[in-house]
């Protein structure tokens, strides 16, 4: 832009000397050629003058030049880099013969400026041609600003620039500057100086007004007070400061700044959601910018209704901005930026209740259009019922891809590390979430992250999962991953497993739920843990295990998540024993299935009717045998083979048992084999046939007639 700059100052001043040398009575297509020529080579582009040029030198200096075009550089398209309707240049004769230049009137009309930008190359930077006609090499860098830079004295009455036009093109966005109505206010190049002006950027209508404390120490490289007030619909700026002493130019001082994001984020060609969410933004504090990188520090930054206080640093230099720095907020809610459940799909009925998942896109734009890497300290967070405190979080944002490290936080009692991944850079985004939490309060999480206040205890867990979808309903159809948990010394809210135990014989009579349901019911445990694994959406449990003294569980299960719905299978088992309802029945080993399913806003619970008869008859017999053999019985998961074994068992008993098999004396080895009683197996086929199985009673084996 620099370089754009002195260029504009070049064809400026070879107008004037054309002006001053040229012969007033010669026609204009005598030096048009001329002039042409010059400024081409000047500038390494084709300049071509359509219009006359017009010189008078009495009573003043005047010039006139019309239809003035510059041509593109290779490589950005055939229509022109910069063009002009007019130029009307008036100095003051007599003024020049000391070196005094008094400029009575300096107008352009309707200039257009037509900047262009790829990742490679831009259309502004010029390379003058040399003597033997080859391009010469560019300016060093760096002499932006440079003491003699302005080698005169100089006066100014009406300078302004009417109905003027800058594009600028690249792969970021385009901004379009029209409408742009300017005026100087300067009387000397050593004086104040002040541009006024007006135009519209993107369609949005901007008034700025410009000063500095001298226009010569703004091109020699001394230091100058400069303010810069900007007053728009969508940006309202205002900074009091200096332009440093140096070559490149720059600006430094205290700067406020307000947003309207809706209208910034439409100028950059973004969206962003609707709501009462990423409306405003508003900072101040100490402000620093060159050409191609601005910095905020000691900022107070209000977004929307947050606060906080940090440093903000801004490179503009690629082609997307990079955004740097480090902020922190003693509050920070992120619930108005979650996207809300619609409440027309519920499920719950009147009483509400969890709906299809939206298969609305998420509105992702932002995270493409900026590149950020940005620390945040927060001391509570909130995400519509859940609370974190102590907050450290790291945010990354790269072409696309948005990182969260947390790597810290407290959330009820417990704490833990946690890390998210959205990943934009392809058409559909992918999601993954890393987590650990340790020493966790598990209601309070629970019925703030799921509305389910039934679990007690210290907790701890860890899960991974990786999604694909451009919407809530995509992600959970897409979800995959594992995790484990483990609840120490707690308790199941709602159920009381070693009541219904005691009262299930009652409810086989009446088939309906026992006693030990209810609100103020509870199974206190040591130890509740489990793990899970999620394809697809469908979340499989295999292994819960709860230990209690009085009972131990088991579950197993599976939740789908994409289509809300549960089937779970529960099992309670008395390992102690507990006085049944009405009698002294051992209920130790007695298990009752309870199962749970249904959708999440209509779930139901019932036993296992089947299962938990032959679990009391196993018991009974059980209770009648007594010994190890009956308490093999009551552990046994299968009636019959329980039954089967424990019969024979007690029939070899009483019969004396099979005789062992010994090893035979010297001298007997030649003695016949002892028959076999047959009673035991003929009784075992008899049992058999009794329980209903397929083995015929077995025949006694033929005895020879002596051995009778």
């Amino acid at each position: 832009m620099r370089r754009l700059f002195l260029t504009l100052l070049a064809l400026i001043a070879i107008l004037v000397g054309a002006a001053l040398l040229a012969p007033g009575l010669l026609p204009s297509e005598t030096y048009k050629p001329r002039l042409e020529q010059a400024l081409s080579e000047r500038l390494g582009r084709d300049v071509v003058i359509g219009g006359d040029v017009t010189i008078r030198i009495i009573p003043s200096l005047q010039a006139a030049v019309g239809d003035v075009r510059i041509a593109n550089a290779e490589g950005f398209g055939d229509e022109a880099f910069a063009e002009m309707e007019t130029l009307q240049l008036r100095l003051a004769l007599l003024p020049l013969l000391s070196r005094n230049v008094v400029v009575e009137e300096f107008v352009l009309v309707e200039p257009v400026i037509r900047l262009a930008a790829t990742d490679r190359a831009n259309n502004w930077t010029f390379t003058p041609a040399t003597s033997d006609g080859e391009a010469s090499p560019a300016p060093p860098a760096g002499t932006g600003r440079r003491p003699g830079a302005l080698p005169f004295e100089a006066e100014f009455g009406d300078v302004r620039l009417e109905r003027g036009v800058v594009e600028y093109r690249s792969p970021a966005g385009d901004w379009i500057i029209r409408d742009a109505d300017f005026t100087v206010d300067m009387n000397r190049l050593d004086g104040p100086a002040a541009l006024r002006g007006d135009f519209t950027v993107n369609g949005e209508s901007v008034q700025m007004q410009l000063r500095a404390g001298s226009l010569r120490d703004v091109f020699e490289g001394g230091e100058t007070p400069l303010s810069l007030q900007i007053d728009g619909r969508a940006v309202q700026l205002d900074f009091d400061g200096v332009i440093p002493e140096g070559a490149e130019f720059a600006i430094a001082g205290t700067a406020e700044i307000d947003l309207d994001l809706p209208r910034v984020a439409r100028l950059a060609g973004a969206g962003l959601p609707e709501g009462d969410v990423f409306r405003r933004f508003t900072g101040s504090g100490q402000l620093s910018a060159d050409a191609s990188r601005a910095s905020l520090s000691g900022a107070r930054i209000r977004f929307d209704d947050i606060q906080a206080t940090g440093s903000l640093s801004a490179n503009y230099a690629g082609a997307r901005p990079r955004i740097t720095g480090s902020v922190s907020t003693n509050a920070l809610d992120l619930t108005p930026y979650i996207p809300a459940e619609d409440a027309s799909n519920t499920g719950g009925g009147s009483g509400g209740g969890l709906g299809p998942w939206s298969e609305e896109p998420f509105e992702l734009d932002a995270l493409r259009s900026v590149d950020a890497q940005i620390g945040v300290e927060v001391g509570q967070l909130t995400a519509r019922d859940i609370e974190l405190s102590d907050v450290r979080l790291d945010i990354t944002l790269d072409r696309g891809l948005a990182t969260a490290d947390i790597e810290r936080f407290r959330l009820y009692g417990g704490e833990g590390v946690a890390n998210a991944r959205i990943d934009l850079r392809s058409n559909t985004p992918q999601l993954t979430l890393r987590g650990q939490l340790e020493a966790l309060q598990a209601q309070p999480f629970l019925d703030a992250a799921a509305q389910f206040d039934r679990l007690q205890g210290v907790s701890g867990l860890n899960f991974q999962f990786d999604a694909r979808g451009a919407s809530p309903a995509a992600i959970m159809a897409s979800l995959n991953g594992e995790g484990r948990f483990a609840v120490e010394n707690g308790a199941l809210v709602g159920v009381n497993l070693a009541q219904v135990i005691r009262t299930v014989e009652r409810a086989i009579q009446d088939r309906r739920l026992p006693s030990g349901f209810g609100e103020q019911e509870a199974t206190d445990f040591s130890t509740l843990s489990g793990s899970f694994s999620v394809q697809n959406g469908l979340a499989r449990n295999l292994d819960l295990t709860m230990l209690s003294p009085l009972l131990r569980v088991v579950g197993q299960g599976e939740v789908n998540l994409a289509e809300q719905t549960i089937t779970y299978r529960l099992t309670p088992r008395a390992v102690q024993s507990l006085a049944g309802q009405g009698g002294d029945l051992d209920l130790a080993g007695i298990a009752v299935p309870i199962r749970i399913s249904g959708s999440f806003n209509d779930l139901s619970v019932g036993l296992d009717f089947e299962a938990i008869a032959q679990s009391l008859l196993r018991a009974q017999a059980a209770n009648a045998i007594g010994g190890d053999v009956g308490r093999a019985l009551g552990e046994s998961e299968n009636l019959e083979d329980a039954a089967r074994g424990a019969v024979g068992a007690l029939i070899r008993d009483a019969i004396g048992g099979q005789r062992d098999e010994a090893e035979p004396a010297e001298g007997e080895a030649d003695q016949p084999e002892e028959p076999r009683d047959p009673g035991p197996a003929l009784l075992e086929g008899l049992i058999n046939q009794a329980l209903g199985g397929d083995q015929e009673p077995e025949e006694p084996e033929e005895t020879p007639p002596g051995n009778r």
